[in-house]
């Protein structure tokens, strides 16, 4: 083999390992984008009604989905300006090596605790909350346009914020690592028409940044003291502390397989994700 071989080689890898690389995160930031979803679906539906005309020679129906495919990405472009944007923002603000610290067991569970400390007493006084939790996707641009606070996680620091009067209970807390990085934080309030009426901005707003990001959002309401929390446009309503610090726990770990050992020290693979999952799966709505 000569090196020009060599090297057209490496350059055809490089070429697909580019392309494979940049559908990956476009594919990964439309799963936490519930509109862009949508709109896929919707242009996945157009494509399988397009082969079914030409299968059944149905003219008038091919006629006018070409037409559809041909200014279809005009009309997108236009339509879903807005949607498009995001994606790309999210394409942005992603960590290209994940989140920008891993935290280890002793950081994660003074994590859980110092915030279900802090959600018990919002909980208990019906002071209103708002707490985002950064994972993979980067929260810089909100951060950027909030009251930057950069201070060691704790519950006294968590409830101090949100009390009432308090020039920074406003908006809400973002949390990077084990840090409160940022107080006033405005989100994006989601759009979802599903969304109960009763529902506030508060509920709004974490649902609209778990739409758009991977973040955990945790929500205190204040007028019912009910806690919620949203993951991935999905909101779980009025759930205990005990189900808020296992899914904390859960969604916060390195997701990596547990090993464990049954009783003749054979090793058994169970995925991380199921440890735990009969503990909240089904609570809130």
């Amino acid at each position: 083999m000569t090196l020009d071989n060599v090297l057209l080689f490496l350059r055809k890898l490089i070429d697909v390992s580019f392309v494979w690389m940049f559908f990956y995160y476009i594919l990964k930031n439309l799963r936490n984008n519930v509109k862009m979803v949508l709109l896929l679906k919707g242009i996945i539906f157009i494509v399988i009604i397009k082969i079914i005309s030409v299968w059944l020679s149905l003219s008038v129906i091919g006629i006018l989905l070409e037409y559809v495919i041909m200014w279809g990405p005009l009309a997108i472009i236009i339509i879903f300006q807005p949607e498009i944007r995001n994606v790309l923002e999210q394409l942005g603000r992603s960590q290209l090596l994940g989140r920008h610290k891993i935290l280890t067991l002793d950081e994660r569970e003074k994590l859980v605790y110092e915030i279900t400390s802090a959600i018990d007493y919002l909980k208990r006084t019906r002071i209103g909350a708002l707490i985002v939790i950064e994972r993979d996707v980067s929260l810089n641009e909100y951060i950027e346009r909030s009251r930057k606070l950069y201070a060691d996680i704790s519950s006294e620091l968590l409830i101090s914020i949100f009390f009432p009067n308090n020039p920074l209970h406003d908006g809400g807390v973002i949390i990077q690592g084990d840090k409160i990085t940022s107080a006033c934080a405005i989100f994006p309030t989601s759009i979802n028409m599903k969304i109960s009426r009763r529902l506030g901005t508060r509920h709004r707003a974490a649902l609209g940044i778990s739409e758009e990001t991977d973040a955990i959002s945790v929500i205190v309401s204040e007028e019912t003291g009910r806690v919620s929390i949203a993951i991935a446009g999905e909101l779980n309503y009025n759930i205990s502390n005990d189900d808020i610090r296992m899914i904390l726990i859960d969604e916060l770990s390195p997701k990596k397989d547990v090993f464990l050992e049954d009783e003749e020290n054979e090793e058994i693979i169970i995925p991380k994700k199921e440890i735990n999952k009969s503990n909240y799966e089904g609570k809130g709505g």
